[in-house]
């Protein structure tokens, strides 16, 4: 079916969604743009959106803001390219690799060292690989304070601590 849609030239634009975003369902999502007649300049091309990046999670939800919708629909309308974001593909290109609509295969991530991670107000946000292992040692160090001084307390109290 794929390979039929690319060679008819109807795929215009795949765009990956995060997680969590439709209730009951933690899978990314990935929403495949059809039209039968595209304009002259976005003919025998598909844009690749990778947008998982782009969600809120606040109270056990997920959601796009206004920002990250604003954000993919620029990019959509524009049918431009940006680095770890977007890239537009030849229809040739995607032949080549077996008619496989997978968006990583196109639009690799700016830096690969880089990990996301949730901050203490559920906004998720990029971090090198050090930082999130700094971060990792550092809360690790801070769980190991805490359990000697429950020990502590438990000792004093003539409880026994194993």
């Amino acid at each position: 079916m794929r390979e039929k849609l690319v060679a008819h030239d109807v795929v215009e634009c795949v765009l990956g969604l995060g997680p969590n975003l439709f209730y009951n369902s933690p899978m990314e999502a990935c929403v495949v743009i059809c039209r039968m007649s595209k304009s002259k300049e976005r003919r025998n091309r598909v844009l690749f959106i990778n947008a998982v990046n782009e969600v809120t999670r606040e109270r056990a939800q997920s959601f796009l803001t206004e920002d990250h919708i604003q954000r993919i629909v620029d990019i959509y309308k524009t049918f431009g390219e940006e680095d770890g974001f977007s890239r537009v593909v030849s229809n040739d290109e995607i032949c080549e690799k077996g008619n496989n609509l997978s968006i990583p295969l196109y639009v690799r991530a700016a830096n690969k060292q880089q990990m996301m991670v949730s901050d203490d107000t559920g906004e998720y946000r990029q971090d090198t690989l050090k930082q999130v292992i700094a971060n990792w040692q550092e809360s690790s160090m801070a769980l190991r304070d805490s359990m000697n001084g429950l020990f502590k307390v438990l000792e004093e109290q003539g409880g026994t601590a194993t």
